[in-house]
């Protein structure tokens, strides 16, 4: 990038899957429902109508900051964020401005060898409403206020990451413990998490912070994250070159052109008249109930994946595809222990079963929606020897590296699941009479 150097941060909203609202009793899931049935005085910000904060939404909101290396603040409260649009009917956002539930926080980004490659810093995590919903047609708009006051989570980095696919992976693994902890779905599609990058770009002479940021705005998708955020630093480093500064504003990403398009003037935080929320007291937490929270966190995925790998032996690959979904990790873990149960360990000495079991489901080989003892019948007569032709099996990996170019290439890149597509196009030539492993370290000796 001729030394420009990206600078990027992120703000995520994630939607909790409480069952009420956060200031009023109102049904919190809204997805799908007709429009203006789920609402009330208070999220409709009628006159005279009080906010009462939801106990559970905070509850989970500390839990996250939790997980995510946070310290709580004892003694928070709610502000009021003032601004006019359509979406919000009181003509301000019930948030956390100065005093947020979680702040300094941090998480640790690992390469496939367990070594971190980056820390990232949480400047915050805090708690505010939803607005509601527009939709644009025929010319004319149309709200929606079912998602008004649903409890929003913001989270906030600092400006620590470098490249897009520092943020991709960032987002995708917030994606994963959010789903752990059971505080949301994070469907993407609905809106339950939706991300925010904040970008500039560093002059080659520069070592502080630039002095201006491009936000882009409610992008529901990692890859069109990734894609907004490449284009956007080229966009910024074609004016930098010309000796120009690229405008702070917040602009929109089209998914058909993949590029980012203008929206408006980026606001500063006194447009917004913060000022306390006078209808909600402060929050007052003690160590006790901070305590209490953090015994119900459940193993979290970067945990369990560096216990996969380095207690069971098995591939980073597979150890991370099985921390992705807690049901699959649970489900291996149940098929391991009741495998030893009815069986000597002396039966598997020259194999390791934990690595086969791994295998069969991350391949998905035998379904995991098998009762456990059925998986593990048909996973001990996997084992059986199966007897290859080698001189046929190098044949048809070269057949398959040459027409899957892509495949390759993206395996090259990174993507690891582009092995198991490989490895199934020889598996499916060979007519299963090949182990899918040695398949699989054959492929990666001859990409290599």
């Amino acid at each position: 990038m001729n030394d420009f150097t990206p600078v990027i941060g992120l703000e995520i909203h994630v939607e909790l899957s409480t069952k009420s609202k956060m200031f009023c009793g109102c049904p919190a899931d809204w997805f799908g429902t007709p429009a203006n049935t789920l609402t009330c005085p208070v999220c409709l910000g009628l006159p005279g109508a009080l906010p009462v904060a939801n106990k559970q939404a905070i509850e989970w909101v500390i839990k996250l900051g939790l997980a995510m290396g946070c310290s709580i603040n004892k003694l928070s409260k709610f502000d009021r964020k003032h601004y006019f649009y359509p979406d919000l009917p009181k003509g301000f956002q019930i948030s956390q401005y100065d005093v947020p539930f979680c702040h300094d926080g941090s998480y640790d980004l690992l390469d496939q060898s367990l070594q971190k490659l980056k820390t990232i810093r949480i400047n915050r995590i805090h708690m505010e409403e939803d607005t509601g919903k527009l939709t644009h047609k025929h010319k004319k708009s149309y709200v929606d206020y079912n998602r008004s006051g649903v409890p929003l989570v913001e989270i906030v980095t600092e400006p620590d990451f470098e490249d897009s696919t520092q943020v991709k992976q960032f987002l995708e693994e917030l994606h994963t413990i959010v789903q752990f902890l059971g505080i949301s779905d994070c469907n993407m599609e609905e809106g339950s998490m939706r991300l925010e990058p904040n970008i500039s770009v560093r002059r080659p002479d520069e070592s502080e912070l630039p002095s201006y940021k491009v936000e882009i705005k409610n992008i529901n998708s990692f890859k069109f994250a990734k894609d907004a955020i490449d284009y956007e630093v080229e966009r910024q480093i074609e004016i930098l070159k010309k000796g120009e500064t690229p405008v702070q504003e917040t602009r929109g990403f089209d998914v058909k052109t993949h590029k980012t398009v203008s929206q408006r003037v980026k606001e500063e935080a006194h447009d917004y008249r913060y000022f306390p929320e006078p209808d909600i007291p402060p929050i007052r937490l003690n160590e006790r109930y901070i305590d209490g929270i953090n015994s119900t966190l459940p193993e979290l995925p970067q945990q369990m994946l560096r216990r996969f790998v380095e207690s069971y032996g098995i591939r980073f690959s597979d150890a991370f595809i099985l921390t992705r979904d807690a049901g699959l990790s649970t489900y291996f873990e149940q098929v391991c222990t009741h495998l030893f149960e009815g069986h000597k360990r002396e039966e598997f000495v020259d194999k390791n079963m934990y690595e086969i079991v791994s295998n069969l489901l991350v391949n998905k080989r035998i379904s995991s929606d098998l009762p456990i003892d059925e998986f593990v019948v048909r996973a001990l007569s996997s084992i059986k020897p199966i007897n290859t032709d080698d001189t046929e099996l190098t044949r048809a990996i070269d057949v398959v590296i040459k027409e899957n170019s892509d495949a390759v290439s993206n395996f090259k890149a990174g993507n690891t699941n582009s092995i198991m597509f490989l490895v199934g196009q020889v598996m499916k030539s060979m007519h299963g009479k090949a182990d899918a492993q040695i398949v699989r370290t054959k492929i990666e000796e001859k990409i290599s």
